[in-house]
């Protein structure tokens, strides 16, 4: 009796000798054992061997275990495995995380430079404020720049580390830097509206001249006009953003921000172990647990009225399926003491945890 020999050459590295064979088991038992450390070599053997049921198995196990350890990979996987659901997965996942979860490990270095492209790109993008998302950027950068590191470095060795660049131009005017300007051109920089935040800017010599003018005559404008932002044309690109990650310990959560002069208080509360509400309210500096913190540079507006077009999002991850809710753009006057100095309440009903509360928000002219 003849012994057929079949032969398959396939020249993948994720396809190992283990996995192939888990991947062959398939074809006797459709019950085949996967953890989800297996599932990278798996999916990729079965691409090879074009088994389309293991393959969204191996799919869907991944996108329910995405981590920050394993996001990067799952990506690509899913875009080199052609498994659409799972690419699109990792970029959502990551479009929560970039800033409260993965900016804060070393596996912010592996994250590829067209993802995070898109992912910063994404209106879905969660972040604390403007000033936190430059900073998780410009620590990629910093990742980029120093490949063979293993360990997170301090906020202020970044800031030493770009400061030793040479004066004569900004980083991102040097050869390496230019091909980071796509990235950077999706901050909000104009939301950066802190005194100390802006010190930063200035004094790292990252961004060209010209685009720190701008910043500046962005504020100078604004502040002249009464807060108008009357560089601010589109709402879905330029809206000032803050946002609540809105955790299972919290019953309610409070932060008071304050935008060229006037005050507001963005704030969370739990109602139940489903129900949770989100709004934002004007504050006048004498009202009782105002931060004095917050005046320190001595910018009050003393207007009365406030038009402010903003929104409020919420997104919280149920069964590897994320839940949406929004208010919608509203254009509301906002004026001291109750109700007119409260926004439209979101209402969400979910039980996922945390929830991803975004606020975002512009002052038209008025």
């Amino acid at each position: 009796m003849k012994t057929m020999t079949i032969s398959l050459k396939i020249n993948d590295p994720l396809v190992t000798k283990v996995a192939f064979a888990t991947a062959l088991k398939n074809l006797y038992t459709s019950q085949v054992d996967l953890t989800l450390d297996d599932t990278l070599g798996v999916l990729a053997s079965a691409h090879a061997l074009q088994f389309s049921s293991l393959l969204q198995r191996c799919s869907a196990m991944m996108i329910t275990g995405l981590t920050s350890g394993n996001v990067n990979d799952f990506y690509l996987a899913g875009c080199k495995y052609k498994t659409g659901p799972l690419a699109a997965a990792a970029q959502k996942w990551l479009e929560m995380n970039l800033v409260p979860e993965v900016g804060r490990q070393i596996h912010l270095q592996k994250v590829p430079k067209e993802l995070l492209l898109k992912v910063l790109r994404s209106p879905r993008l969660f972040t604390f404020n403007e000033f936190h998302l430059l900073k998780t950027l410009l620590l990629w950068v910093y990742l980029q720049l120093n490949h063979r590191i293993r360990t997170m470095p301090t906020y202020e060795t970044m800031l030493t580390f770009f400061n030793s660049f040479p004066k004569r131009c900004s980083v991102l005017e040097q050869d390496e830097g230019r091909g980071w300007t796509a990235l950077f051109l999706c901050l909000r920089l104009h939301g950066v509206t802190k005194g100390e935040d802006l010190d930063v800017l200035r004094h790292i010599n990252f961004f060209p001249e010209a685009w720190l003018f701008q910043v500046e005559a962005s504020h100078y404008h604004a502040v002249e006009n009464g807060g108008d932002m009357v560089h601010v044309r589109d709402f879905a690109s330029e809206a000032v953003r803050f946002g609540v990650l809105f955790d299972q310990g919290y019953t309610t959560y409070s932060e008071m921000i304050a935008v060229y002069g006037f005050f507001f208080e963005i704030k969370g509360i739990r109602n139940s172990a489903t129900s949770y509400t989100f709004y934002m309210q004007r504050m006048r500096p004498t009202d009782a647990g105002f931060p004095s913190s917050l005046c320190q540079r001595g910018l009050v507006s003393l207007r009365a009225q406030r038009l402010v077009r903003y929104e409020i999002r919420a997104e919280a991850l149920v069964d590897s399926q994320w839940q949406e809710f929004r208010t919608g753009p509203i254009t509301q006057q906002f004026r001291f003491g109750r109700p007119a100095c409260k926004s439209q309440v979101l209402e969400v009903q979910t039980v996922g945890k945390p929830i991803y509360a975004s606020f975002s928000f512009i002052f038209p002219a008025s």
